[in-house]
């Protein structure tokens, strides 16, 4: 039986062999790089969720207080002010696509609104620009439908409600998407570099014929694997590291709540697992473009339905449950505990004993399927 310390000299040396493979891949570094500096970078800032500097014109047929005072409501960062425009130059605004929201407000409204005649106000979007459209269209109804009501109370003295609701914003005060978005595409790439990098490395050396070498020295299956899971899991968390300090922290200056250490130790453990997916993918590949084709299958679900872009509880139970065994499900509760909510090994161990668990039971079916592949091939 093969001694500890021999056995732990040939997992390093071995991984060090990946090390270098890894720099003699120019395609790999520069997606490396790219993944963890301009992919966040662009992921926190170019489509942000809520509104942001929207274009709205106001048609203003009546001209009295209460239109003055809803076309005061508009003003940045989420809308750009408010231009007065007539009905011909409102639609060939639209049409040129100079405003997304043109708001038509009629003759007599405000007489209207305070004789009780519920007058109706148009509201124009241009739906091409989907997300905007989307949010602004409610954000709008709720600003004019809170402005007339406050109006009608102060023409009619009637005094204030007698609850009121007070709104607090923990963690995100201003509710920047940026914080959400950069941080949540650090973990998606964490996943996805740490998948792509051990099943590349394995079919390149399948392809190369320098797996041939490896079966003739006096190596096992199990030190081969663990080799390319060292190797390649602490580039990718070396990576996630840099770009949390770099680029999260530094270039978009978004708080971190909790301790860094303990979301390293997280992603360590994450990537014990996904690293072990990727040699398993690879095993049941044959050329490259193949395990990009099963890559692309494997992590669309892994990034949808673990609860970074969308959270698990609006989606249906059995997705849930089915779920929870994949490790990002996970990672990502275990993630945003600690970056957002500053949680610590008392909230999120239990992530941290699942994501173990997985790990190893992928692992072991990883290293079954390659014993496999290996002794086809010897």
């Amino acid at each position: 039986m093969r001694r500890a310390p021999a056995s732990l000299s040939n997992i390093f040396r071995l991984g060090i062999k990946e090390l270098w493979s890894l720099l003699r891949d120019p395609a790999m570094l520069v997606l490396i790089a790219y993944t963890f500096t301009l992919s966040i970078y662009v992921a926190a800032t170019a489509m942000p969720e809520s509104l942001h500097n929207a274009a709205i014109a106001i048609v203003d047929n009546d001209g009295s207080p209460l239109s003055a005072r809803i076309a005061s409501l508009f003003y940045p960062p989420h809308f750009k002010v408010a231009r007065l425009v007539t009905a011909r130059q409102a639609d060939a605004g639209l049409d040129a696509g100079d405003y997304t929201f043109v708001l038509d407000i009629p003759a007599d409204f405000q007489r209207d609104v305070l004789a009780g005649r519920a007058p109706a106000v148009q509201l124009n979007v241009d739906a091409t620009r989907m997300s905007q459209a989307f949010t602004g269209n409610s954000y709008i109804q709720q600003m004019v439908g809170n402005e007339v009501t406050q109006f009608v109370q102060r023409s009619e003295a009637i005094g204030s409600t007698p609850v009121g609701l007070a709104l607090r914003m923990r963690f995100n005060p201003n509710l920047e998407q940026s914080w959400f978005g950069s941080l949540m595409e650090i973990i998606n790439n964490v996943t996805m570099l740490s998948i792509i990098l051990t099943g590349a490395a394995l079919i390149r050396e399948r392809e190369h014929g320098t797996i041939e070498h490896l079966l003739v020295m006096p190596v096992s299956p199990a030190e081969i694997m663990l080799a390319k899971v060292w190797a390649m899991g602490s580039v990718v968390a070396l990576a996630a590291l840099m770009s949390l300090l770099l680029i999260v922290r530094g270039a978009l200056q978004v708080p971190i709540e909790g301790s860094l250490a303990l979301f390293m130790l997280v992603t360590v453990l994450h990537l014990f697992a996904t690293t072990s997916m990727g040699i398993f993918m690879a095993t049941l590949a044959r050329s490259m473009p193949q395990f990009g084709m099963l890559t692309v299958l494997v992590l669309l679900p892994l990034q949808l339905l673990s609860g970074g872009s969308t959270p698990r509880e609006s989606m249906p139970v059995p997705v849930q449950d089915i779920m929870l065994a994949a490790p990002t499900t996970h990672f990502v509760a275990a993630g945003q505990a600690i970056l957002y909510r500053g949680a610590g090994l008392e909230v999120i161990w239990p992530q941290l004993l699942a994501i173990l668990a997985i790990g190893l039971v992928l692992f072991v079916a990883a290293l079954g399927r390659f014993r496999k592949t290996i002794s086809q091939m010897a």
